[in-house]
């Protein structure tokens, strides 16, 4: 196994409480900002961003309890540079085990000239005093350099050195505007490093916007930089296209040891847990093809993938769904899915069929893929309990056209296999499933009577297979069949044919007599 030494120990700081609660309509009660914090603690976090405390009253009394509560982790508290935000900081933060303020200012020349409308040399004085300032509050001052990316290199080297020499124990350079491409992201940290002379004073941090879809691997380069701090925040929550996401980075870490030899504290069978709570109190739904975290992570359609998985996981998952906290690998059933899932998803659900019904249920379960969004476990169930009670039917819908409406009268079209003969008949009832009954009744005259109708929806929403319950009875006889086909009416005609092809081989002379009079 692996080993890391110190100086490859990635720190997490999870900045979801305050950046991320800056996303529109992102925003959390006290409550729920423990509810995360807690979590964040448990599962390992070194550093939560609990807010920005003089934004409001509530963000500083959402800091200043957080601070209180959280015995393990550092808790920050965000000021601008400007003294009255960095002494509510650290108010906020004074009860803290372990305290850290973190202090930023602008340093790029389009914010200087539009935003600050400061000097360079206003700027560097505005750090050296806010960072002094707020180090005398407490003993861990983080400062960034807002912009950092778009800042000349030759500043940006002035500003980090003179924050340094104030007393800051950690420099981020942020990629603001989510601007830089992995090779600037890097480069940028490497020669910050080697000009600074004081640079070995502190830790180096990224903290990465995703507006170009980069956030992740530009966090990942900046590692490669020397940076040893990732600033992120769960399900990638943030301002406009959002921050790099926490689970992405601390997975890729610890999937790809062998090219990111790197370590962080964080306990991987949390993040699930984690992205569903802050997806929760945020009503920020996570993406279902989000890395990590996305319901269709560990989700396999394709025939092909499925097979793979079947014979060995690895084949398509580079990593276990228990290692992030996800029960098991999801096969999903859909019109994309093969033999070889569909026979394994059969046998998960207890159904052991002979190679014909299979074959049927099979191509049954194709055409119930291409006309329905989502196939569960119940319509495969009702779908080969279907199978089972029709498989050697010997009459069976080839098939049916229903015409109906409050202008009337009801017409069923309705073609049935009898014994490999085809029989074609229209026949028209008082609504829809009276002419379809009606029409089995002209091509298959029998005295059964309908003691029992009835349906049900399979699953929710509108696509649903309805499921259909037909007793025939006859000569004191009764018998039950179900059907189940995303069209009710299908499903009811297949449904009455099943219950009277069971009451055909119960009654052989019945049976034989019928059979004559087709």
């Amino acid at each position: 196994m692996t080993t890391h030494s110190d100086k490859d120990r990635v720190v997490i700081f999870d900045t979801t409480l305050r950046d991320g609660e800056q996303s529109p309509g992102a925003s959390m009660t006290l409550e729920e900002k423990l509810e995360v914090a807690d979590l964040l603690d448990l599962m390992g976090v070194d550093i939560i961003e609990a807010g920005f405390p003089i934004a409001s009253n509530g963000d500083f009394e959402a800091v200043s309890e957080i601070a209180k509560r959280i015995k393990r982790t550092t808790v920050a508290g965000l000021a601008r540079a400007i003294n009255a935000d960095i002494d509510r900081a650290g108010e906020a933060v004074k009860h803290a085990a372990k305290p850290r303020i973190h202090t930023f200012v602008s340093t790029s020349p389009i914010h200087l000239e539009f935003q600050m409308k400061k000097t360079e040399e206003e700027v560097l004085a505005i750090i050296t005093a806010t960072v002094a300032r707020a180090r005398g509050l407490v003993p861990d001052v983080e400062w960034s350099a807002m912009d950092a990316t778009r800042t000349p290199i030759e500043y940006l080297c002035r500003c980090v050195d003179a924050a340094i020499k104030a007393g800051a124990t950690t420099i981020n350079l942020p990629d603001t505007v989510g601007y830089a491409t992995p090779d600037e992201y890097r480069d940028m940290f490497r020669q910050v490093r080697e000009r600074v002379a004081n640079s070995d004073k502190a830790i180096f941090s990224v903290h990465c916007h995703d507006d170009l879809g980069l956030a992740v691997a530009n966090s990942l380069a900046g590692l490669e930089g020397g940076a040893r701090q990732i600033e992120c925040t769960i399900n990638g929550l943030g301002e406009r296209a959002g921050n790099a996401a926490l689970e992405e980075v601390v997975m890729a870490i610890k999937t790809r040891g062998d090219v990111l030899p790197y370590a962080t504290g964080i306990e991987a069978t949390l993040l699930t847990r984690a992205s569903k709570l802050v997806s929760a109190v945020t009503s920020f739904p996570v993406q279902y093809n989000k890395a990590i975290v996305g319901r269709n992570a560990f989700a396999h359609e394709s025939g092909i993938h499925q097979d793979g998985m079947l014979k060995n996981t690895q084949t398509y998952e580079i990593m276990t769904p228990a290692s992030v906290g996800v029960s098991k690998t999801s096969l999903v059933m859909g019109k994309h899915s093969g033999r070889a899932a569909f026979r394994d998803k059969l046998k998960e659900l207890g159904f052991e069929l002979g190679e014909n019904a299979f074959e049927d249920a099979f191509k049954r379960f194709k055409d119930l893929a291409d006309r329905k969004k989502h196939v569960y476990d119940e319509d495969l169930e009702a779908l080969v309990g279907d199978e089972i009670d029709t498989g050697q039917d010997r009459i069976k819908v080839e098939s049916l056209t229903v015409i109906c409406g409050t202008q009337g009268p009801q017409l069923a079209t309705l073609t049935l296999s009898i014994d490999g003969n085809h029989k074609t008949i229209q026949a028209s009832g008082n609504g829809p499933v009276d002419a379809c009954f009606n029409a089995i009744k002209a091509l298959v005259p029998n005295e059964a009577q309908l003691e029992l109708y009835q349906v049900h929806a399979v699953t929710e929403g509108t696509d649903a297979q309805a499921e259909v319950s037909v007793r025939l009875g006859e000569n004191g006889r009764s018998v039950t069949a179900k059907a189940a086909d995303p069209d009710t009416l299908v499903a009811s005609t297949r449904a009455y044919l099943g219950a009277l092809n069971k009451l055909m081989m119960k009654n052989q002379k019945g049976r034989g007599e019928m059979m004559r009079a087709v």
